[in-house]
């Protein structure tokens, strides 16, 4: 029998019959769904390795169809601190919701890099919340290919440091307007927050005051 062993996250769990469960995982290759027979009985040695909010390492044997047979299962990372926390928790429930629905539009192995990121993130409460949903934000819209423009404004005219911009939902980038909340620090952040992963993100100092401007426009431009 083939078998494919593979780092996963698991996205969904769902029982089925007396002991067993559906689950369908996010891995770098992208999703796959499989049996966990037994998984739900009480000595079952599948069981601490499919855990949310976790790294696992899984084989996965052949099945009927497309769902697979999982057949071993251990935990690498588990982010149990996230649950300490009820916005992170929420914000991780949120982010495996809305990484299941679009993956299933455009099955890209960015998605499990980024939904890893966003785990351990969350898991380091150091991290600043608005800070990492930013971040997601900003890459979720770029890989469904719908990346924000942070060098020209709706009139296609260089982003410039002097003036003050404000996001345009209906264009759907950003606008020069006098007075607007968005400017050269703003603009900065953003340019980071889209090349840079969250852990070089958290050693900038001096953001958390514009935090809430990114996240809006992070937040708007995503259409979450």
């Amino acid at each position: 029998m083939n078998t494919l062993r593979t780092r996963a996250i698991v996205l969904r769990r769902t029982n089925y019959g007396e002991a067993d469960r559906i689950l369908q995982l996010l891995t770098p290759t992208g999703k796959k769904s499989v049996m966990a027979r037994g998984v739900r009985k009480e000595k079952s040695r599948l069981a601490g390795g499919i855990e949310l909010f976790a790294i696992c390492d899984v084989v996965i044997g052949e099945g009927k169809g497309e769902l697979g047979v999982l057949t071993s299962a251990r935990l690498v990372q588990f982010y149990g601190r996230i649950m300490q926390d009820y916005d992170r928790m929420q914000f991780a429930y949120a982010t495996i919701k809305l990484i299941t629905k679009a993956s299933e539009m455009v099955d890209e192995p960015d998605w499990y890099d980024m939904l890893s990121e966003v785990l351990m993130a969350l898991d380091a409460h150091s991290i600043e919340l608005e800070l990492i949903q930013a971040w997601f934000y900003v890459r979720y819209a770029a890989v469904l290919g719908h990346e924000l423009s942070l060098y020209h404004d709706t009139s296609g005219e260089k982003l410039n440091a002097e003036d003050n911009y404000r996001y345009d939902e209906t264009d759907q980038g950003f606008r020069k307007v006098q007075g607007g909340e968005i400017g050269s620090r703003q603009i900065k952040l953003l340019r980071l927050i889209a090349t840079r992963p969250l852990k070089t993100l958290a050693q900038i100092g001096g953001i958390k005051e514009i935090l809430p401007d990114i996240l809006m426009v992070a937040r708007q431009h995503a259409a979450v």
